[in-house]
């Protein structure tokens, strides 16, 4: 890969916490490395407000975000969401940010159809060549936009798929340094099945498995070998709902994630070996480099996320929400906690989460001291 685009996705990735290494000679702490990583944040306040915890929650508009199979048992014929995320505003930023939006419309009680949009700035960033001469400044922005399809194959169990393209503008044209680069494009998919077991009186376990992101490799030059993976997940989880009476409800949940990207080759010492495992895992195809995420030589329990949360809920009005989200401090060593507050009225969803800060220097949260918020329209009438 060049070195301008080297820069710009480590300071992409950087900022996402992905803490990606664009030398895999001196990466040893095996953290998996991905191009367009703002697809792994957490797009709205909602979930943001209990560790990032969504996949076996109840469906709101957000649903296509996290478990697109949701969707058919939502109580609402259809609902929009949008949602707006500062980013490092920790740091006095104003220019880097995560927007999005996220709609379904139920076609009739067994199927629905849904979208999302996610839409990522990195701000101004100014290039600099190796002696540190400036060449150029952009501003780089990511997006991706998506269409899918849901439907219930019993009372219980739903499925749902997705299809979405990706746009990632880091940097584009001759910069000063003779090679011509250009926004790099991906396409991928979602499949994902959800068990709705919440009865009529709200109490009961919803679980559900989703496999995101499962799409080509997107490059930013003609060079057809350098080109690197998206972030394909495989994700878990499980939400159970207590009434403690008629006005009263929590729900407890646990999400467990795992990127399907293989970590790149440790250093040896020796460049002509390097050199040649390197080349052979930028080489791996798409579908190899999900089964090798299983078997790459670490330990892949080091490789799981996990985000637990909870969700108080009186009168289905007013909402508390709180959550603790971990990663293994040899894949990126993200560890918060976070809360968050809804409040429903009439048709309409609003929705807070704040994230406690935590860790200092580059350890320091990008969400640290930042206030998240989202809108819900409710759209249709109940189900």
């Amino acid at each position: 890969m060049s070195p301008i685009v080297k820069k710009i996705l480590t300071g992409a990735a950087a900022m996402v916490c992905f803490a990606v290494s664009v030398n895999a000679q001196t990466d040893t702490l095996n953290i998996v490395s991905t191009a367009v990583p703002f697809l792994r944040i957490s797009p709205d306040a909602r979930a943001g407000g209990m560790g990032d915890l969504a996949i076996a929650t109840t469906p709101d508009a957000n649903s296509p975000f996290w478990n697109l199979a949701k969707v058919p048992f939502a109580k609402k014929r259809s609902a929009l969401a949008v949602n707006y995320t500062p980013w490092l505003k920790d740091l006095g930023l104003t220019d880097v940010f995560l927007a999005s939006m996220a709609g379904y419309y139920k076609l009739d009680d067994q199927q629905a159809i849904s979208s999302s949009l996610r839409y990522f700035s990195l701000g101004n960033i100014q290039l600099t060549d190796y002696s540190g001469n400036i060449l150029n400044t952009v501003k780089p922005s990511e997006f991706s936009i998506d269409a899918g399809y849901s439907r219930v194959l019993n009372e219980k169990m739903s499925i749902g798929v997705a299809l979405r393209y990706i746009n990632s503008r880091l940097v584009t044209g001759d910069v000063g340094t003779g090679v011509v680069y250009k926004a790099g494009n991906a396409v991928a998919g979602d499949v994902s099945l959800f068990y709705h077991g919440v009865n009529a009186d709200g109490e009961g376990l919803n679980w559900g498995v989703v496999l995101s992101n499962l799409g080509s490799k997107i490059g930013y030059t003609n060079d057809s070998r350098n080109k690197d993976y998206i972030p394909a997940n495989l994700g878990i989880g499980a939400a159970y709902t207590t009434a403690i009476n008629e006005s009263n409800k929590v729900t407890f949940g646990l999400d467990i994630n795992k990127l399907l990207v293989p970590a790149a080759p440790l250093s040896t010492g020796n460049y002509s070996v390097d050199s040649a495992n390197l080349a052979s895992y930028r080489s791996t195809s798409v579908v190899s480099s999900w089964m090798k995420s299983f078997s790459d030589g670490t330990n892949q329990l080091t490789s799981l996320q996990a985000s637990l949360g909870a969700e108080y809920s009186y009168m289905d009005q007013f909402l508390v929400r709180a959550g603790y989200f971990y990663e293994n401090k040899n894949r990126g060593n993200r560890k918060f906690f976070s809360v968050g507050a809804g409040f429903n009225i009439d048709q309409l969803s609003i929705n807070f989460s704040y994230l406690v800060p935590s860790g200092s220097g580059v350890t320091r949260n990008p969400l640290s001291n930042t206030l998240r918020f989202g809108i819900v329209f409710n759209l249709g009438g109940n189900e």
